[in-house]
């Protein structure tokens, strides 16, 4: 099945989920593993999947292994739910990738925001214009890690042609309020930092959230969606309250063990997707470890099959 630009901003409002990438025990990729994971969480509802996202280890992958992957996701996703491809890097590399994510047949893109330590705010909305240009036409949504670059850099960024949405991954609400206020109504904000700023995102306006906890545990992730989109707050909070040491996990050493946190899990699932790759932090510490074991017993999280 292929979805519109319509069916996207409707799916741009539930749950993105941020698909790992599998390694073996010689860090190499095996693309095969990540289909159980997708089977799950479509069947959990989750409405969005993305590849090559940070849960994905976007950077730490080399264009050729983002392609891989892409083209992996779309045949184990096969229409059952749209397909975000983020694409970045240097804008040859984005535009490069953008090219295939296409023809793999993904959705949408995400784009990145460019690591580079020389971003002007002006500049990123020219490569934004390029990755556009380059995707034939696909519906594009931003990355925003960064609201440093003002409220003026994103208004031109969310008006680039293709801009269908916004992923927030800054915790500033209040600039939130700010950008939606500037920027075409028509745009979908998504609150891009999963589960636990989703109820503060929400109230400001924000639809949606981004999350990583699909890989081990979608059915909770649709659960908190559900909850916010009938407006029961307390049953959110109580449902992320459930889930909060996963990502308490996650945010430690710096953020460092995101996704360590995810494929830790999933190991304990029997669903050994290998260890991240540096400098992301593996393996988790004896703490951490001990703490994610006690998250997957009192949850009664079930093996991936």
């Amino acid at each position: 099945m292929k979805f519109d630009k319509q069916d996207l901003k409707r799916a741009l409002t539930g749950i993105s989920g941020i698909l790992v990438t599998p390694f073996d025990a010689e860090d190499r990729l095996v693309p095969a593993l990540q289909a159980p994971i997708v089977d799950r969480a479509v069947a959990a509802g989750v409405h969005i999947l993305v590849a090559n996202g940070n849960t994905g280890e976007f950077y730490a992958l080399t264009t050729e292994e983002a392609e891989t992957m892409v083209r992996a996701s779309a045949r184990h996703v096969d229409g059952r739910a749209p397909l975000v491809a983020g694409v970045g890097r240097a804008i040859g590399d984005a535009c490069r990738l953008a090219r295939v994510s296409a023809e793999a047949g993904a959705d949408a893109l995400m784009v990145h925001q460019p690591p580079d330590p020389f971003v002007a705010p002006r500049g990123i909305a020219e490569y934004v214009k390029r990755v556009a240009d380059a995707s034939g036409g696909l519906p594009l949504v931003i990355y925003l890690r960064n609201d440093a670059i003002g409220v003026k850099a994103i208004e031109a960024l969310c008006a680039v042609e293709g801009v269908v949405g916004v992923k927030w991954a800054t915790p500033n609400p209040l600039k939130l309020a700010e950008a939606m206020a500037a920027c075409d109504p028509d745009i979908v904000w998504v609150g891009g930092l999963a589960e636990v700023w989703a109820p503060p995102l929400y109230a400001v306006g924000a639809r949606g959230f981004t999350s990583g906890l699909i890989n081990v545990w979608p059915e909770r992730s649709v659960a908190i969606h559900a909850a916010l989109e009938s407006g029961d707050y307390p049953e959110a909070r109580r449902l992320i309250a459930g889930m909060r040491a996963f990502e308490d996990i996650r945010a430690q050493e710096m953020n460092g063990t995101n996704v360590t946190g995810v494929k830790a899990a999933l190991r304990l699932l029997g669903h050994d997707c290998g260890a991240t790759r540096p400098p992301s932090a593996w393996p988790l510490t004896e703490a951490q470890s001990a703490m994610l074991a006690a998250f997957v017993e009192a949850n009664g999280l079930r093996r991936l099959a």
